[in-house]
C-alpha cells in the first residue's frame, strides 16, 4: 500500500519488513463449495511456492495434455508466497494422468477429486493468511493495542497495490487507453479495473479523513456483510446502529460506471467531491463509455480470527481471514511502514514467473 493513503488508526506503530522467503507469506484459498464427488472436472488442492496462478495453470495444462482454457480457478495467487487453491481440469473421459508426474519441489497437489462444473472465477469464501514481519521495530505494547483496535473496530477496504501495477502504471495507461490508444481484451479488462479501484480507492480516502469511513452519514448506502447486495438510503434509527456494531453491513463506495449514484446527501456530496479533479473526471467519462454500471463495494472489513505471536525479539507472525476481493496489505497498512524485502532473496529458489 502507499504510503501516502490516510490511515484510519493515527501514526505507525511500526516498520518492519515482508516476504523475506515465499514462506513468509502464507495465503489458502477458502473453498466456496464442497465437490460433488462426481463429474468430467478433476479437482485439485494445489499448494505451489514462488510460482503465480497463471503459471500454474499452464504447468497443469501441460500435464493433462490440454489448452489452458480446460483450467478454470477461482483467484489470483502471487508468485512472492507460498500459496494453496484450486484448479479444475476438463477431463470427460475421466483419462487423468498420475498425478505424481505433476509434484514437483515447487508444486504439489494435496488433495484431488471429482467435481460436475469448471471452477469459475470468484468461487471462494476468502483467503486464510499467515503473514510474518521481520526487522520489527516499535513499542511491542503499541503494536498489539493497534492490532486489538482492528481486531475490534475492522479496516479500511482498501484496493491493493496489485491493482495498480509497476509502479502504479495501470491508471495512466487506462487514460491512454480511454483516449484511443489500442489495448488487447485482457488488457482492457485489467485497466478498467484499475481504473475503477483508484476513484474507490480516492473516496475510501476521504472517508478516513473525514473520519466516517467506518460510520454512516446522511445518504449512505450500505452493503450487506459477505454479499454484493445493497440497500438505502434510509434514515438512521437504532435498527442501522446495532447491524453496523454487529459487522452485519457496512458503509460502502462506489464502483463508477454508467448511470446515477445510488448515494444522495452529505453521502453523494463527499463522493463527488473526491472525484471531482481532471484525472478522476477522464476515469469517470471512460468508464461511463465503457458501458460498466454504477456498483458498490463495502469501505469496511473485519478481518476473521486475527492473532499474532512474537517469534523472537524482531519478528512477528500475524494470522487472519479475508472474503473475496480484500487485500492483505490493507491490514499492515494501518500498523505502519511495512517494505517488501530483496526480490532475489525472496526468489531466490522460485522456478516461475
Amino acid at each position: 500500500m502507499s504510503a501516502d493513503l490516510p490511515r484510519a488508526f493515527g501514526a505507525p506503530v511500526l516498520a518492519a519488513r515482508f516476504r523475506a522467503t515465499p514462506e513468509d507469506f502464507f495465503v489458502e484459498e477458502l473453498p466456496g463449495f464442497e465437490p460433488a464427488g462426481e463429474g468430467e472436472h478433476l479437482l485439485l488442492t494445489v499448494q505451489k511456492r514462488g510460482m503465480n496462478t497463471a503459471f500454474a495453470a499452464k504447468r497443469i495444462a501441460a500435464w493433462a495434455g490440454l489448452p489452458e482454457m480446460a483450467i478454470g480457478y477461482a483467484g489470483l495467487k502471487d508468485r512472492h508466497a507460498v500459496t494453496r487453491q484450486r484448479f479444475s481440469v476438463h477431463l470427460p473421459k475421466r483419462n487423468a494422468p498420475d498425478i505424481a508426474g505433476l509434484n514437483g519441489d515447487d508444486l504439489q497437489v494435496m488433495e484431488s477429486t471429482w467435481h460436475n462444473r469448471k471452477l469459475p472465477r470468484g468461487a471462494l469464501a476468502g483467503n486464510r493468511f499467515v503473514l510474518v514481519l521481520r526487522e520489527v521495530r516499535g513499542d511491542r505494547a503499541a503494536i498489539e493495542q493497534r492490532l486489538a483496535d482492528i481486531a475490534a473496530r475492522g479496516l479500511p477496504n482498501w484496493f491493493g497495490e496489485q491493482r495498480f501495477g509497476r509502479d502504479g502504471g495501470n491508471v495512466a495507461a487506462a487514460l491512454a487507453m480511454f483516449g484511443g490508444r489500442r489495448v488487447r481484451r485482457d488488457q482492457r479488462s485489467m485497466l478498467l479495473s484499475a481504473a475503477r479501484s483508484e476513484l474507490f480507492n480516492r473516496v475510501l480516502g476521504a472517508r478516513i479523513t473525514a473520519g466516517n469511513w467506518n460510520q454512516g452519514i446522511d445518504g449512505e448506502v450500505w452493503m450487506l456483510e459477505g454479499s454484493r447486495s445493497v440497500f438505502g438510503p434510509e434514515p438512521w434509527n437504532d435498527a442501522l446502529a446495532q447491524r453496523l456494531a454487529a459487522f452485519d453491513i457496512h458503509p460502502s463506495g462506489p464502483l463508477w460506471g454508467a448511470g446515477e449514484l445510488r448515494s444522495t446527501g452529505a453521502c453523494r456530496e463527499l463522493e463527488l467531491t473526491a472525484l471531482a479533479d481532471d484525472t478522476a473526471t477522464r476515469l469517470r467519462s471512460g468508464l461511463e463509455q465503457a458501458e460498466l454500471r454504477q456498483e458498490r463495494r463495502a469501505l469496511r472489513l473485519r478481518p476473521q480470527g486475527l492473532a499474532w505471536e512474537w517469534l523472537g525479539e524482531d519478528a512477528l507472525s500475524l494470522g487472519f481471514a479475508l472474503p473475496p476481493g480484500s487485500y492483505a496489505t490493507a491490514l499492515l497498512h494501518e500498523l505502519g511502514e511495512v517494505g517488501e524485502a530483496d526480490r532475489e532473496s525472496a526468489s531466490a529458489s522460485a522456478s516461475a514467473p
